[in-house]
């Protein structure tokens, strides 16, 4: 397409274009930009675009594209928005596309905004037209923090794609199986008073060191009662992240919290895991009425598992060249899934970049996404049910 920039200029223009999701507001960059220079692009390429708002996020929206019509097809979806960076840490922009030592680096290049210029890239000589099932693109809200756009989409779902692919960096191996995600705040209101006399108080430090004790105690029940060996990492992790209490070594503690971070595993939702952190804790809350609160620190993510016994687990197999593998963090996969399609994440990049300063991806990556891109745009969509 004459009218559609080269590849290094869409990626450019998407590393340049603030999306930072937090849920600190100060952090917090909205999406709308990026969304016009994907649906802009989309658009030249034939592709019909709408916009779908995304409760609970400042403003935020989900760009659907789809070009075709018809049951079945291939969605690639994707994230907008990148995670809030240090510039202490750069040793670049990190709203600049820097090209050093054949990598591409940026805020965004492989979590995970570079995916839709390579998408891009991958369509323009397609001959769409002649596609027998539909193509489309999800670009997403808010992953990095609550997942809010995956989920407006699963709660509204606006088109039925057969199969999906979610391009996270993934060194272009496909994953068919990943963990959930869970943050927890435990706090502990006691009542605060003068160290010379604990029996005027009820210290909350005390109080927290027993709620610790259940908590290492259903770490051990998660580990020895779920397991799933396709994982490096084959049980639920609990890890606790951050305490903070007290303000003086003088008085008695009024109040301690706790922040924990739990990984289920396939067959263990959040629900059934916010269960289990109540049982552990109602020991004390008996103990110690009305002292315990339990909340969310914000909106999880279920874990996630796909078939990895099908003929498009065969198809992405032999197109990418690699089996597919079971990680230990979260996608959107779960909520891509319930539009009803066989969902995979496969992305060029590597997740050790991500969230990290001086992030980048590899070119290398990038001739091999385009040709694989395409290999599954013709492999999905030339052939009528």
């Amino acid at each position: 397409m004459k009218n559609l920039p080269s590849l290094k200029q869409n990626f450019s223009k998407l590393i340049e274009t603030a999306s930072i999701s937090s849920l600190d507001a100060s952090l917090d960059i909205n999406n709308g930009p990026v969304l016009d220079l994907i649906e802009a692009w989309f658009t030249e390429l034939g592709f019909t675009c709408q916009r779908q708002a995304v409760a609970g996020t400042r403003d935020k929206y989900n760009l659907i594209a789809q070009y075709g019509q018809g049951k079945g097809g291939l969605l690639f979806a994707g994230h907008t928005d990148t995670v809030p960076f240090d510039d202490r840490g750069w040793q670049s922009d990190p709203f600049t596309l820097t090209e050093k030592d054949n990598k591409w680096y940026g805020l965004g290049s492989c979590d995970m905004k570079g995916f839709f210029a390579l998408v891009i890239e991958a369509l323009r000589d397609l001959p769409l037209d002649k596609l027998q099932q539909p193509i489309y693109i999800v670009a997403s809200a808010d992953e990095e923090t609550t997942m809010a756009g995956a989920k407006a989409l699963a709660a509204q779902p606006m088109i039925s794609p057969h199969f999906a692919i979610i391009g996270e960096p993934t060194g272009l191996q496909p994953v068919y199986l990943h963990k959930g995600h869970m943050a927890t705040g435990i706090r502990v209101h006691g009542k605060s008073g003068h160290s010379s006399d604990p029996a005027n108080g009820i210290n909350a430090i005390e109080i927290m060191h027993k709620a610790i004790a259940q908590l290492l105690k259903l770490q051990q029940y998660l580990s020895e009662n779920y397991r799933t060996d396709a994982f490096s990492v084959g049980y639920p992790t609990l890890n606790f992240g951050h305490i903070n209490g007290g303000d003086a070594a003088n008085r008695i503690c009024g109040c301690c919290e706790l922040h924990i971070d739990i990984r289920p595993l396939p067959g263990l939702a959040l629900a059934e895991l916010n269960a289990l952190v109540e049982q552990f804790l109602s020991p004390l809350h008996q103990q110690h009425p009305n002292c315990i609160e339990v909340k969310e620190l914000y909106p999880g993510a279920e874990p996630f598992k796909g078939n990895n016994d099908s003929a498009f687990s065969d198809l992405v197999a032999k197109v990418s060249g690699q089996k597919p593998m079971a990680v230990n963090y979260a996608t959107e996969a779960p909520y891509i899934q319930s539009l009803g399609c066989q969902t995979l994440v496969l992305g060029p990049g590597s997740i050790a970049q991500a969230h990290q300063p001086n992030e980048y991806l590899a070119m290398d990556q990038l001739q091999p996404s385009i040709d694989l891109f395409k290999q599954l745009v013709l492999q999905c969509c030339a052939k009528s049910e």
